[in-house]
């Protein structure tokens, strides 16, 4: 007579069931490292825009030419700063290492987006409402 565990046991899992959803493995990869939760929702945020920009494609298919596009539209057409940019990178970085397990070669043809080279309002003579 079979048992409820031997009748659990032998029986075989679909293979889209057997395999947790790609934020589901995200989310797990960043409790285990013992990120914050405000790291979870960015990287999760930016790879859900990474996803949507490239047409809802999996990850998996894509590579280093639509990583670079991406980050260059940010740049470009949204005009994020490049802390900005440079967060979203980390994400896209973060998804491909570690869980596709790609190593994507180093991004070149990326648009950076422009750093402010200006000095604080707020430590000038005038903005305190005095004369030099």
């Amino acid at each position: 007579m079979e048992t409820a565990s031997s009748v659990f046991a032998s029986a075989t899992l679909p293979a889209t069931l057997s395999e947790p959803k790609l934020f589901d493995q995200v989310r797990a990869r960043i409790r285990t490292l013992h990120y914050s939760i405000r790291t979870e929702e960015a990287y999760t945020g930016w790879i859900r825009r990474f996803i949507l920009f490239d047409g809802n494609r999996h990850p998996r298919d894509m590579s280093a030419p639509e990583v670079e596009g991406f980050l260059s539209s940010l740049a470009t057409l949204n005009n994020v700063s490049a802390s900005t940019q440079n967060r979203a990178k980390a994400a896209i970085l973060f998804l491909d290492k570690e869980i596709l397990k790609i190593d994507l070669p180093w991004l070149e043809g990326i648009t950076a987006a422009r750093v402010p080279r200006r000095l604080p309002v707020v430590l000038t003579p005038h903005a305190r409402g005095r004369s030099p």
